[in-house]
């Protein structure tokens, strides 16, 4: 595998300062900076490399980078956003586990590149080693001169703070983690203003995702045509996709975009005990779910999932069922999810997910009504595309999907009174 944000993890101690320096760690930050590479120049490569956003949404990074106001007068922000708490997803908590000085150089160099001086490091409330990981990597770049004032001497300071969430998956929400950061609930706020021109504090702030950071540094070394023929055209370089479910070796595998799924899947050691591929989620249970058959003609890349698939790539936080997974109970059990993270804010998600939940549970309970399964794409459909921020189409995406794909099973427990797979 082409590893660029686990280039680390098979060195000892693969988290230490002395290891990521073994491998070129912090050389091209201080080469940026000490040879005053144009911000533009740096801009125009991390676009040249096809990375898209890693946390979700997929937007181009050199683009949201542009976004900034390269000549404003006052502070400006960068943000990690490590807040990862959506199911299947666990991959940026293994990249501040085994590489943290790598997404450390690459806010430094994001910070460079778009004149910030302070970043933030939002950590998700529920991984408290990772937590103190990465505190421990700041203190060794700290007293190593590779944060705070006038690095390398010159006029370019630059320091990092770590901050612990308290485990609300709607602080994964970009705006609504900017106001966790300033004190206040984690709630999404109206957009526009985006936070490019209004985020932390009022001021222009850049957020991105654990993996687009960490994949920053290799860019800037090698170029940014070097990672882009990594993947394929429309999903440069590497990605890591976290492989968990009814799969012999669940687990985070990085792989060029575009690999076959089936190649993916064989890396997880293929679906367990010897059974067959029912169904997966491509990209953590805000995304669609996909029959297995169609699954496995799909290469892990945007274009394809969407396409081929008719779901989206997401976090690449794939969950894999087999053939006897029962899947209204599957959606019982995310719909709970949704309708406990829901902040409230917005009338359609706040009543509308509560509603979800009730519906498939009383199916899942052998108490379905006929008409269920369209009052539960009516509620879906009037949540969709009604909120601030997106956590009412993730509550909604596999309600649908699910019935799309899997209505005879549904309709089997309405009728039944129990599941047609398990019995």
């Amino acid at each position: 595998m082409n590893e660029v944000c686990f280039r680390t993890r098979h060195l000892p101690n693969p988290a230490s300062l002395e290891t990521y320096r073994s491998i070129g760690g912090y050389e091209t930050l201080k080469r940026l900076v000490t040879e005053k590479v144009p911000a533009a120049e740096i801009i125009n490569q991390v676009k040249l490399s096809g990375l898209r956003g890693r946390g979700g949404a997929g937007f181009p990074t050199g683009l949201k980078w542009s976004f900034m106001p390269r000549y404003y007068d006052g502070p400006k922000y960068v943000i990690c956003n490590t807040d990862e708490g959506e199911p299947g997803t666990f991959k940026d908590r293994d990249i501040i586990r085994y590489n943290p000085h790598q997404v450390i150089e690459g806010m430094a160099i994001a910070a460079y590149a778009m004149g910030a001086r302070v970043g933030y490091n939002y950590i998700h409330g529920e991984i408290w080693a990772e937590y103190l990981a990465f505190e421990r990597a700041l203190d060794e770049a700290r007293a190593a001169g590779f944060l705070g004032e006038h690095l390398f001497g010159t006029d370019f300071s630059f320091d990092i703070y770590a901050h612990h969430g308290y485990g609300a998956y709607i602080c994964g929400e970009e705006t609504a983690l900017i106001e966790s950061i300033e004190g206040k609930k984690g709630q999404p706020r109206f957009k526009p203003p985006f936070p490019a021109s209004y985020g932390l504090y009022g001021r222009p702030t850049n957020v991105n995702n654990t993996e687009s950071y960490a994949s920053i540094p290799y860019i800037l070394q090698y170029g940014g045509q070097a990672f882009q023929d990594l993947g394929v055209p429309g999903s440069g370089g590497t990605k890591i996709f976290s492989v968990s479910g009814h799969v012999e070796k669940p687990g985070n595998y990085e792989i060029g975009m575009g690999t076959p799924f089936p190649k993916l899947l064989e890396l997880a050691g293929g679906v367990w005990k010897g059974r067959k591929l029912k169904a997966v989620i491509p990209g953590g249970s805000s995304t669609a779910v996909v029959p297995g058959e169609i699954m496995m003609q799909c290469t892990m890349d945007y274009d394809s999932i969407a396409k081929v698939g008719g779901s989206s790539l997401g976090a690449g936080s794939v969950i894999v069922m087999d053939e006897t997974t029962d899947m209204v109970q599957v959606l019982n059990r995310l719909s709970y999810f949704y309708y406990e993270e829901s902040c409230g804010q917005c009338t359609p998600c706040r009543e509308g997910t509560g509603w979800l939940w009730r519906v498939v549970r009383r199916i899942a309970q052998g108490k379905g009504r006929p008409e269920d399964l369209d009052l539960l794409l009516d509620v879906s459909n009037n949540i969709s595309g009604r909120t601030i921020c997106a956590l009412g189409d993730a509550a909604a995406t596999p309600v649908i999907s699910f019935i799309k794909h899997f209505r005879p099973e549904f309709e089997y427990y309405i009728q039944h009174g129990r599941s047609m797979v398990t019995g």
